[in-house]
């Protein structure tokens, strides 16, 4: 059933398809089509053959044939009688449609006008583009197509840049003349259009919509469909700053009428919006003070635009007021706008304060005045001008330390970011504030690294308060730069690093600071280093300890449980890799003895094996007893001694047979000479006289 649905389905596309192409074959031949004419045997005949604008193809042997208007069979049997002429056999001759184009004139205000050759199925678009596109000024919504026979078709094609319609503009056809017109508003005169300049799109003076007065680019516009005073004022670039927009005027059909914008802006009601008709006259009148002169004068003096006297209105506020004189300057003082009553009395604003956290402003009475100071602050600052009532002192290691003006919403993090921020060397874990406590001054300390990273309730910082002394200090500078500096630095908060480091010395140690932010700030350890023994004193009251460190454990396994746990006052020491700093006392090494490249005493630590050993010694010799290796166990109250078999362990293996080596241990390789083994045992009856010389026999094999 499916198999039979798509089939069928296949079967009606098929039918459309051949259907179309028939239509097209069907349709008379017109100028700009392609014809593919197929003689065989004359390659001067085979070609492809475009209708020129007369209407007629060139053949040779045969001359110009007027095809254009013909049916394709038609215009066939043309070409079949026109060869005959020159040719007998034209029993193979095929003439086919091979494709459709249309041949057009593009003229007016265009980059290139002039004839264009576009695809059969082209739009207006494509012929503008093809033409080189508009050129500015050009008049949109009036654009003309000519037919070859005389009709005009006029159309808006700005309307289809605006809709993407394409049933608003006219089909083409061949031989159409397409006309770009220029916008009125182009002079007589040849010169570059300017938009700038030249304002409005009225391109029909008697329907468009003249809009002047106080907007921001008066000019006649082209009137639209269900276009509102609103959009007429919105293509004029809205009302200035000066527009009255109480008071819009619109002249309609010589009847005027008056508009209140802030009325409609106010309510939202459309019944506000008066209709607009076309050939309708828009003004806007310049705006009126609102605050005359006059009985009930309130005077507005200091750093405001425009001081003066002003006549208050009913319900007129302290911000209506300071509005209408303009505002205050960038000179101004906002923080002590004073209002000086009739009566002599002072109130003052601090207008900063009301616009970030709100509240109410105080009344202002007709003789009152407003006064609005100038900063303290000038070009020439002079902290003379600050009182001590209203600053801060911020010493030490800031950007820009000094006195600054003090408002009791600001925090400690304002006055430091005033300051232009901490310095490279600031101690940020350390700020002292100095309060003012009646007669004394009390110091508070802060952290304030710790806060920024850890974060907390506000509570926890400071507050601040006119006359305080803030100072940041400054860190140790580096003991490798200069050791004249540790002077500065107390022992109490230092830690001690020495050995195979970049830069030994006194560091300056915090509680947030570990094992590894040392060995860091000391840049890191040395090539030579030996990471696997770093020491470290804990140094205290009840005496001095010493923890080994394994660093390089660390490195390879990432546990954080390696690294010790450092305080004020310890002391890291990093060893060198040499053998002369190497511990090798008998609890330290094992001894390796026989056949062996280089026998003797070897450090040993617990990551250390019996094969690395041997390896360490140069491995066994060529007359040694390889599955003979002796290891005696020397830790411990009873001596033990395991055989190794080092030959079957390379066969096999098998790492579980390999002894456990220990600090203190022996390990003997065997000779294959049996007098040399008697010596061997007296050897070890004097190193290890407590291990059992029978059992280590019967191990051995030896009788």
């Amino acid at each position: 059933m499916r198999r039979a649905r798509f089939l069928l389905a296949l079967w009606v596309a098929a039918v459309a398809l051949c259907g179309g192409f028939a239509r097209a074959q069907e349709e008379p031949l017109r100028p700009g089509d392609v014809l593919s004419v197929q003689l065989p045997g004359e390659p001067a005949i085979s070609k492809d053959y475009q209708i020129d604008r007369q209407g007629r193809i060139v053949l040779p042997e045969a001359g110009a044939i007027v095809l254009a208007g013909q049916s394709l069979e038609a215009g066939g049997e043309t070409i079949r009688k026109a060869l005959a002429r020159s040719f007998r056999d034209l029993s193979r001759l095929s003439v086919l449609l091979k494709d459709r184009r249309l041949l057009l004139n593009v003229h007016g205000y265009v980059r290139n006008p002039g004839p264009v050759e576009l695809p059969g199925e082209a739009t207006i678009q494509m012929a503008i583009m093809a033409a080189g596109g508009l050129v500015p000024g050009a008049q949109l919504d009036r654009i003309r197509v000519t037919r070859a026979n005389g009709a005009r078709i006029d159309f808006d094609y700005k309307q289809y840049l605006d809709t993407g319609d394409a049933k608003l503009l006219p089909q083409l056809r061949p031989l159409d003349v397409v006309f770009v017109p220029a916008s009125p508003l182009i002079g007589k005169v040849q010169s570059d259009f300017d938009p700038r300049v030249a304002v409005g799109d009225g391109g029909d003076e008697a329907r468009a919509i003249r809009v002047f007065g106080e907007v921001v680019a008066p000019g006649s516009f082209a009137m639209r469909p269900g276009a509102s005073i609103i959009d007429m004022l919105m293509r004029a670039g809205g009302v200035t700053r000066y527009a009255s927009v109480e008071q819009i005027r619109i002249l309609t059909r010589d009847k005027p009428l008056i508009f209140n914008l802030q009325a409609y802006l106010d309510s939202g009601d459309p019944r506000l919006l008066p209709k607009i008709e076309p050939g309708s006259t828009v003004f806007v009148p310049k705006q009126l003070e609102e605050i005359r002169r006059g009985a009930l004068t309130v005077f507005v003096m200091g750093e405001v635009a425009r001081p003066g006297a002003f006549e208050s209105k009913e319900g007129a506020s302290f911000i209506d007021i300071l509005a209408n004189s303009g505002g205050p300057t960038r000179f101004a003082d906002t923080r002590q706008i004073r209002i000086i009553r009739a009566g002599g009395e002072i109130v003052n604003v601090d207008l900063p304060v009301f616009t970030e956290h709100g509240g109410s402003l105080p009344p202002v009475s007709p003789g009152d005045t407003i006064f609005v100071p100038e900063k303290t602050q000038s070009s020439e600052p002079s902290w003379l001008r600050v009182p001590p009532s209203r600053a801060v002192q911020l010493l030490g290691a800031v950007v820009k330390p000094g006195r600054y003006e003090w408002s009791d919403e600001m925090s400690l993090f304002d006055l430091v970011a005033a300051a232009g921020g901490p310095a490279a060397r600031a101690n940020l874990s350390a700020i002292q504030i100095l309060k003012q406590r009646g007669d004394r001054q009390t110091p508070v300390m802060f952290n304030m690294d710790a806060f920024l990273r850890n974060g907390g309730p506000t509570s926890q910082v400071p507050q601040i308060t006119a006359g305080d002394i803030i100072t940041v200090p400054e860190l140790p500078i580096d003991p490798s730069d200069n050791k004249a500096q540790w002077t500065r630095q107390a022992p109490e908060d230092s830690i001690y690093v020495m050995g195979q480091v970049a830069i030994p010395g006194r560091y300056t140690f915090t509680d947030q600071l570990g094992f590894l932010d040392i060995i860091t700030a000391a840049n890191g350890p040395t090539p030579s280093a030996d990471l696997r023994n770093i020491r470290v004193t804990k140094r205290g009251q009840r005496g001095s300890q010493v923890i080994t460190v394994n660093l390089s454990r660390y490195f390879m396994t990432g546990d954080e449980k390696l690294l010790p746990r450092v305080r004020r006052g310890d002391v890291i020491y990093v060893p060198s890799l040499s053998r002369e700093n190497v511990d090798l006392s008998p609890s330290q090494t094992v001894r390796l003895m026989g056949a062996i490249g280089r026998p003797g005493r070897y450090p040993f630590n617990d990551n250390l094996t019996l094969l690395d050993l041997l390896a360490d010694a140069g491995g066994p010799g060529p007359d040694a007893m390889q599955d003979k290796i002796v290891v005696v166990q020397m830790a411990g109250r009873q001596k033990q001694a395991r055989v190794f078999n080092l030959t079957e362990f390379v066969k096999t293996a098998d790492v579980s047979r390999v002894p456990v080596v220990r600090a203190g241990d022996l390990v003997y390789v065997p000779r294959q000479n049996e007098s040399m083994w008697r010596k061997a045992l007296e050897e070890m009856r004097e190193t290890a006289s407590a291990v059992s010389l029978l059992a280590l026999v019967n191990a051995l094999g030896v009788r």
